[in-house]
This record gives C-alpha cells, sequence and structure tokens, in this order.
C-alpha cells in the first residue's frame, strides 16, 4: 500500500478514536507494529525519536521503516519524531518521511514560532505534514535532557497554531516521557480549552503509564494523536528476559523473535485502547 501522510490519517479521528503513533528502533518492532495493524484493521505511524538515533542511525533505519510502511497493508505514515536539528529533519525528508516533527519547546514562544516556520516551509517543499510542540511535556526522550512539566497556555497554543500552519501540535497537559516516578495529574481542563480554541490537530506525548481510563478521557476532548514508545521497550525488554530464562540455551533468533511479539502485543493493546479496531 502506497505511504500515507500523517494530516489523512489523523484528520480523519473524532472523540471516539485516536491513532496511535508507535516509535520502533529496528525491523522487529516495525514487523510488530505491522502485524498489530493489519489484525486491527487500523491506521499506524511508524516513527522514530532523533533521541533515539544514536542507537538506530536515521540513514539506516529510515529505509526500513518505509520499507515497512509500503509493505503493510493499512495505511502507514512514517515520521520523525522529535526533531531538534535541521540536518536531521532534513535527511528525514530526503529518505521519504511523509512528516517530521520539530520540537522547539526548549525555545522562547517566538523563536520556535519562527524555527518552526521555517521547517514547515522547507517540508512543505516535500509534500510533508509537520508536527510542533509548545508547552514542555516532562521527563526525556532518548538521550534528551529530563525537563519539567510546562503546561501549554491556551493563548499561546492558539497563536502557535495560527502563525505555523502545523498539522498537529503537541501539548502539554501534565503527561512525561518514559516512566512515570508518580501518577501523573492530567489536565484535562486546559486540554478541553485548547482544542476549542484552536482546529489543529492535537497530540499526546508521554502516554506509557497513562490508564485505559486516561487515555479514553484524552481522545475524547480533543486528542487525535497519542505517541507510545516507551511502553514498547520496556515490553521488548521483559520478553528478551523471559525467554532467556525460560530458555537459557535460546539463541539470536529466539530473541528477535521475542521482539516481534512483544511489539505486535504492545501496539495491540493500546490499538484497542485508543478505538482503533477497523478505522483503516
Amino acid at each position: 500500500m502506497a505511504l500515507a501522510k500523517l494530516s489523512d490519517l489523523i484528520h480523519k479521528a473524532d472523540d471516539t478514536y485516536a491513532v496511535g503513533a508507535f516509535n520502533v528502533s529496528d525491523m522487529e518492532m516495525a514487523m510488530g507494529a505491522i502485524r498489530a495493524a493489519e489484525e486491527m484493521r487500523a491506521p499506524l505511524i511508524l516513527q522514530i525519536a532523533e533521541g533515539r538515533l544514536r542507537y538506530s542511525p536515521l540513514d539506516l533505519l529510515g529505509p526500513l521503516m518505509l520499507a515497512a510502511a509500503k509493505r503493510c497493508r493499512m495505511p502507514t505514515a512514517v515520521h520523525l519524531d522529535h526533531g531538534g536539528t535541521m540536518e536531521t529533519i532534513r535527511l528525514a525528508l530526503d529518505l521519504g518521511f511523509t512528516s517530521v516533527m520539530f520540537d522547539g519547546s526548549k525555545y522562547p514562544l517566538d523563536e520556535n514560532i519562527a524555527r518552526t516556520k521555517e521547517v514547515v516551509k522547507l517540508a512543505r517543499s516535500y509534500g510533508a505534514d509537520v508536527e510542533a510542540e509548545i508547552g514542555r511535556v516532562g521527563g526525556a526522550e532518548g538521550d534528551y535532557k529530563s525537563v519539567d512539566v510546562l503546561v501549554t497556555s491556551v493563548d499561546e497554543a492558539v497563536r502557535f497554531a495560527e502563525e505555523t500552519g502545523v498539522d498537529a501540535l503537541a501539548v502539554a497537559i501534565g503527561t512525561a516521557h518514559g516512566n512515570y516516578r508518580e501518577k501523573p495529574n492530567l489536565r484535562i481542563d486546559r486540554l478541553k480549552e485548547i482544542h476549542a480554541a484552536t482546529k489543529t490537530r492535537l497530540v499526546l506525548h508521554g502516554g506509557t503509564g497513562l490508564t485505559e481510563q486516561d487515555f479514553r478521557t484524552c481522545l475524547a476532548n480533543g486528542i487525535d494523536k497519542i505517541n507510545i514508545a516507551t511502553a514498547s521497550y520496556d515490553a521488548s525488554a521483559a520478553k528478551i528476559k523471559a525467554v532467556h530464562s525460560e530458555k537459557p540455551e535460546a539463541n539470536y533468533f529466539d530473541f528477535s523473535n521475542a521482539i516481534v511479539e512483544a511489539t505486535y502485543a504492545n501496539v495491540k493493546k493500546h490499538m484497542q485502547i485508543f478505538g482503533l479496531n477497523g478505522k483503516a
């Protein structure tokens, strides 16, 4: 199947479901995610964060992700998550990624807007979509330094969306990347306000550790894309440990299959929570 654009997938989402965006770092994770999407007949977003590229170089992993997406029988977008440099963003676009995220949340608002506009201009020349972030999702994505949550302002979100023209906007409502040290305090009230004030599609980062009800409440109040990364990595590591414990003589291919199975199970579980069954 031909590659899908991010906007094509999330613009169809409504308050009954959100599209899952799943980070992958190798062939096995991509295979597991595709298997889940095909079984669920669900749209899929495969993504990799710039902070993970030390382990999975983009010039190697990117073509694999694109080949996997084209092989999938369900509409699949390929996305750069948390792009921080123009070099990496341009490489993703050159490879054929259908969307890129520029994360300028560490900059003052005016600078974030200016840098995001440069990315939008570049991406449009490739026919690609852009996601950006305003406010600050807590924790750390990959090798990036951990930061505290800075809840997104409604007025700033409206200004940012209008001035940049991004296709998707990641908002900070109390979530954090990685595993939570304490129960997150989700600002659903702020999500409702932002959703009512802007037509831009909204993205939830920091999904690992949220409850099923948390997810459903978020998608019912304006979230159209939900990112899942740590949960898949943790599931894969746990499965490898279990295989080794149960079968000390396990070989490389046993572990390879363990990653496929763990990713498949985790992606399918989240797709069910996100209401994606039959939505392709």
